[in-house]
């Protein structure tokens, strides 16, 4: 991807408001410093000597604390909203943004928009939660989200629009992933065709860590934590039967990262298959003739797969979407599990598979420590944002800072896991399966 993109953030207008926050423009005073506009960094670390410098519009902008607001904090009606499946940290960012908004900078009327765009819908007829520091202290300590959420709706922008007019919202804080970011700029489109000056600020939810630019996604460590469990698990019973086989499936339905670091992490899966690596089932190079070798040689295997891998084989209907606009999958894992099983029958030989899969286990779990601080750190910075007057435009780190990012270029396509490249070499170097699974073509 070249340097030519465009990461120019959206401002709704001047900023004359002074900020309340204690900080200095001072160095060396040990305080923290307000962060202007013309402070960047660039997205891609790797670059050539040429000589030439960089457009304004080609660097990132640095997140953090504005000197100058557009929002008087005293005027503010804040509404946060978590879209989609869940994911560990939800409940973190939303406590980050009301702990935020309320404590540094006075911000008084927050409303947690309940289950999703859905809870602007009318026919819902849901209450919105009214949200505080007392609301919020604990809910770190739980998993998926307060204000409950759901898939679809974004959609209905003109709807979502007019819900927000009634509410006197000035600020939107869109937590979900890319069809809510999506929805998100369809509503900033709108509020902006209407002449309505409502930031719109994403923190982008996407466990399976795929958003384009970005150093990780919040969530990520801690599936990845959790998914280690499970392959443990899977190799203590394979570890434990003749010709024993566990099959874990993953989160992941476009990239494989999810699967590819917990066979990193663990060092106890022989076979990581993920949707950017393709692989046959059948033939003298499929998976089934390379499980039949593990199992002669060493009696056990274990396999991780992402929920997104061979869908070329199982599912009828490419074009077929969920609510949230998804490619619906086939479910790999009890295909994988029916074609292991019915591979050895046939050759008589004894087999024993256990499957698992632990996706809305881990889903739905607490944010371990690393994440609970990434997402503490996620909604400071979408607050600061918004209140500077940003707007259609996603929090994330980028090279270690924490910057802001276009909605419109973040949403463009998903990262993934590069199959030539050094994270699956070293995937593959894990678990000693071959760099292909796939048959010889005819020509």
């Amino acid at each position: 991807m070249s340097d030519d993109l465009d990461f120019t953030v959206p401002d709704l207008g001047a900023r004359t408001v002074r900020s309340p926050l204690a900080f200095s423009l001072s160095s060396g005073d040990s305080i923290a410093n307000y962060v202007d506009d013309a402070d960047r960094i660039r997205w891609n670390s790797s670059a050539r000597a040429s000589g030439d410098g960089c457009a304004d519009s080609s660097l990132l902008e640095k997140a953090g604390p504005r000197e100058r607001l557009y929002f008087n904090p005293a005027h503010v009606h804040a509404g946060i909203v978590t879209c989609g499946g869940l994911c560990p940290g939800l409940n973190d960012v939303i406590r980050a943004l009301v702990r935020c908004l309320w404590n540094r900078y006075g911000v008084r009327r927050v409303s947690g928009v309940r289950f999703g765009y859905k809870g602007f819908l009318p026919e819902y007829g849901l209450p919105v939660k009214e949200l505080t520091p007392d609301v919020v202290d604990d809910i770190h300590k739980i998993g998926g989200t307060i204000l409950g959420s759901s898939r679809g709706g974004g959609e209905r922008t003109a709807e979502i629009v007019d819900a927000i007019e009634r509410m006197n919202l000035n600020v939107l804080f869109a937590i979900g992933g890319d069809g809510t970011q999506k929805g998100a700029m369809a509503i900033a489109d709108e509020l902006d065709r209407r002449r309505l000056k409502v930031a719109v600020v994403g923190i982008p939810k996407t466990i399976d860590n795929d958003l384009l630019f970005v150093d990780r996604s919040f969530g990520f460590e801690t599936a990845v934590e959790r998914a280690s469990d499970a392959v443990t698990a899977a190799h203590a019973e394979a570890h434990s039967s003749i010709n024993g086989v566990g099959l874990v499936k993953l989160m992941g339905r476009d990239s494989g990262f999810i699967a590819v670091h917990t066979a990193l992490a663990t060092h106890e899966a022989n076979f990581v298959l993920i949707p950017e690596a393709p692989f046959d089932l059948d033939g003298p190079n499929g998976l089934l003739a390379h499980l039949e070798r593990r199992l002669q040689a060493r009696n056990h295997a274990v396999i991780v797969v992402a929920e997104g891998a061979g869908q070329d084989a199982i599912v009828s209907d490419p074009s077929a979407t969920d609510a949230s606009g998804n490619r619906r999958l086939g479910d790999v894992g009890a295909w994988l599990k029916d074609a292991i099983t019915a591979h050895f029958k046939a050759r008589g030989v004894e087999l024993n598979l256990k499957y698992i899969d632990p996706s809305y286990m881990i889903r739905s779990a607490p944010a371990c420590p690393t994440d609970s601080v990434y997402c503490e750190r996620l909604g400071n910075n979408a607050v600061h944002a918004a209140m500077a007057g940003k707007t259609r435009v996603l929090i994330g780190m980028v090279n270690n800072e924490f910057v802001h990012l276009p909605t419109g270029v973040v949403v463009t396509r998903r990262n993934k896991v590069d199959p030539e490249g050094s994270l699956y070499r070293d995937a593959i170097d894990a678990t000693g399966q071959p760099v292909s699974m796939r048959n010889a073509r005819e020509a």
